[in-house]
């Protein structure tokens, strides 16, 4: 996103424009939940989702959500933004992730094989308000420590850990150049403490290769795990095998020209060997999203990309703010600008979908190493290390795509902001709760179809 003269004034105006933000909005007005006469149905937004997803995978999809409050949460990222658009807005807008929930965050190998921690999912990335992102991803911690059976005064410093860490590292992007942000690294004592609840011996790490194929016919394919993954020969219902590996083929073709000189080069020493279906989390479960598995001629060495459908952001018709030049652009852009760890491999598509229709992708590397973290095994103090790590890389990527001076003078020095928006979080439980009850009941009553979730 492009910088406004707002956020490129003199440092005294824009901290000026922040006071006047603070006297229209007091920190306290972010405690405030929107009341049940107010809001949309969820289950009637989510159905509006299915609309354009595979028929096939909404049973899956729902058989998710209903699983735990802490599933439905995850899925109800539309939902979510129909609640904090009517929220409080303080007039700052950054590059959003658009669904900061705790999920949407892990640890990956950077190069030199160095361990680090930044964002995950961007398929709903937009300009928006700041304190959506940082709301949602406080509900996150609410949310996740009642499933950990976490108690209430646990659950309290969880959660204004993330929004302390935010704050605070806020504040000090402020006083920093726009270069420091953009190479600022994550405390490393914290870092370790996530990571060793990742790599410890209760964890099993299984590389991406062993996880993903099987030698069939001497040569190395995606392995069946349905409904998780389904090789594009054993699909049924979206097209016969040969026709998606051909599309697929045609939507790489487009990708491959969003690449530069570089990456393409890097590209062409691969070929593609095999493609199959993915069912990702609960929020994306029924769209179309695909692994690629590519290797290297001569050698067999694999690579993955996922090639996933991209749609609208669930903010866009909150914000009235939209991807140039299709949504596929507008993730891998979004990413770009959010996420500290780059992919190479990133890209996007516009050409005929797997369904015969014009369609959007977002392209990116598969990683081989697992990113997610179990955050339901997680005790209290490293599930609050996680929260500090959270609200750390949130508040970093404000600071790259907005300005940092002018949120961090509205935040202010105290903790009022922590305490007002784990008031929202703990409210947003509570409905999150209600909203997962009603699920279940309405797929008791036959109103909605779910499969066992897998």
């Amino acid at each position: 996103m492009t910088l406004t003269e707002h956020e490129t004034a003199a440092p005294d105006v824009r901290i000026a424009r922040a006071r006047t933000a603070r006297a229209a909005v007091p920190v306290d007005n972010h405690a405030a939940f929107p009341s049940s006469l107010r809001r949309a149905d969820p289950l009637a937004l989510l159905a509006r989702q299915d609309r354009d997803r595979v028929p096939e995978l909404l049973p899956l999809r729902y058989g998710r959500m209903a699983a735990s409050p802490l599933a439905y949460f995850r899925g109800a990222a539309l939902p979510a933004a129909a609640d904090l658009a009517m929220t409080p807005r303080t007039g700052f807008r950054v590059q959003a992730c658009g669904d900061a929930q705790l999920a949407n965050f892990g640890l990956f190998t950077a190069q030199g094989r160095r361990l680090v921690f930044d964002f995950a999912d961007f398929g709903e990335t937009l300009p928006a308000p700041w304190e959506w992102d940082v709301k949602r991803l406080a509900a996150s911690f609410e949310v996740t420590a009642r499933e950990n059976g976490h108690a209430p005064a646990q659950r309290r410093r969880t959660v204004l850990a993330a929004v302390e860490a935010y704050r605070l590292a806020m504040h000090d992007f402020a006083r920093r150049t726009p270069l420091d942000i953009f190479f600022a690294a994550a405390d490393a004592r914290t870092l370790r403490v996530v990571a060793a609840h990742r790599l410890g011996p209760g964890q099993r790490r299984i590389a991406g290769a062993r996880r993903l194929t099987e030698i069939r016919d001497g040569q190395l394919r995606l392995a069946a795990h349905p409904p998780a993954v389904v090789p594009a020969g054993r699909l049924a219902g979206d097209g016969d095998p040969a026709t998606l590996t051909e599309r697929l083929g045609v939507v790489l073709t487009q990708y491959r020209r969003t690449l530069g000189p570089a990456r393409r080069a890097l590209l062409d020493r691969y070929r593609l060997a095999d493609a199959a279906r993915m069912a990702t989390g609960p929020g994306d479960a029924g769209t179309r999203c695909w692994v690629a598995l590519l290797v290297r001629t001569g050698t067999g060495d694999p690579l993955f990309l996922q090639v996933k459908e991209a749609r609208p952001s669930v903010l866009q018709e909150y914000t009235g703010a939209a991807g140039a030049a299709g949504p596929g652009r507008r993730v891998a852009a979004g990413q770009r600008l959010i996420q500290a760890t780059g992919d190479v491999f990133l890209g996007w598509a516009h050409t005929t979908g797997f369904d015969g229709r014009a369609a959007d992708f977002h392209v990116r590397r598969l990683r081989d190493d697992p990113s997610a973290v179990d955050v339901t095994t997680m005790t209290p103090d490293v599930l609050r290390a996680h929260a500090r790590l959270c609200g750390w890389t949130l508040a970093r990527a404000h600071a790259r795509t907005g300005d940092a001076l002018a949120i961090a003078a509205y935040l202010g020095a105290g903790p009022a902001f922590a305490e007002a928006v784990r008031q929202f979080a703990a409210a947003c439980a509570d409905q999150n709760e209600r909203d997962h009850a009603a699920l279940r009941q309405a797929i008791r009553l036959g109103h909605v179809t779910a499969a066992p979730a897998s």
